[in-house]
């Protein structure tokens, strides 16, 4: 009997050497070759996976796109803005334009009327054994017909330039101008039919428009110059 009778045999490991692993190794990639696909080590496929489900992170054109689309509206909202504040603020414009004009027509109709009202009244004829003789009418161009009709209502022909200035302004010395107020003729009586108190050709002839012009301003103002400074301070006379 063997002396080793009766005892465990030990069974020793060994560590694979290095060809065996190789040629462990190239046998799988061969049987995933022939397979159709591709074998891969269990830490190679982990950190493929995890490639596969990051996120690709945001480009920074993307993000410059998206900064230029948000500048563009902003800018675009603030453009609608403005536009209606400037619509709102013409509309407030010429509802105030309005506005004065119907005040100053209401001030001047009530100024003329005042004045037409503590106008002097023409003294009534008398009778006289001498004829009187007809009183010369002006002629020439408005202007020459308002000065040499200056010195009838005691004005010296310094006056002048400042009727000039005054009716300029108001008609440019036009018989026939028309404003919308109802303001007519060369002195824009307002109505115009108050002129037919200096004669029944009011609407044509300028010389009775003058004329009515003339004792306007001397009933009103005392003097043309006094009516112009009235119309530079405040746009009417």
């Amino acid at each position: 009997m063997s002396s080793s009778h009766g005892k465990h045999s030990r069974v020793r490991y060994r560590q694979p050497s290095k060809l065996t692993l190789t040629v462990a190794c190239s046998t799988v990639l061969a049987a995933g070759a022939a397979a159709g696909g591709v074998a891969l080590w269990p830490g190679a496929a982990t950190a493929q996976s995890a490639d596969r489900i990051q996120p690709a992170p945001a480009t920074e054109a993307g993000l410059g796109q998206s900064l230029t689309d948000f500048e563009a509206q902003h800018a675009q909202a603030q453009a609608s803005t403005s536009a209606r504040q400037a619509r709102l603020a013409a509309a407030r414009a010429r509802s105030a334009a309005r506005a004065r004009a119907a005040r100053r027509a209401a001030q001047l109709a009530a100024e003329r009327r005042a004045a037409s009202a503590t106008a002097a009244p023409t003294p009534a004829p008398t009778a006289s054994s001498t004829p009187t003789p007809a009183p010369v009418t002006p002629s020439g161009t408005p202007q020459h017909i308002a000065m040499s009709l200056l010195g009838s209502y005691g004005w010296s022909s310094s006056q002048f330039s400042c009727l000039d200035d005054l009716w300029n302004a108001e008609s440019g010395w036009n018989p026939t101008a028309e404003n919308a107020s109802g303001a007519y003729g060369i002195p824009q009586a307002l109505p115009g039919s108050k002129m037919a108190s200096a004669g029944p050709d009011w609407q044509s002839d300028a010389t009775t428009q003058i004329k009515w012009g003339l004792g306007y301003i001397k009933g009103l103002y005392g003097s043309p110059c006094a009516a112009w400074g009235h119309e530079e301070s405040d746009g009417w006379y």
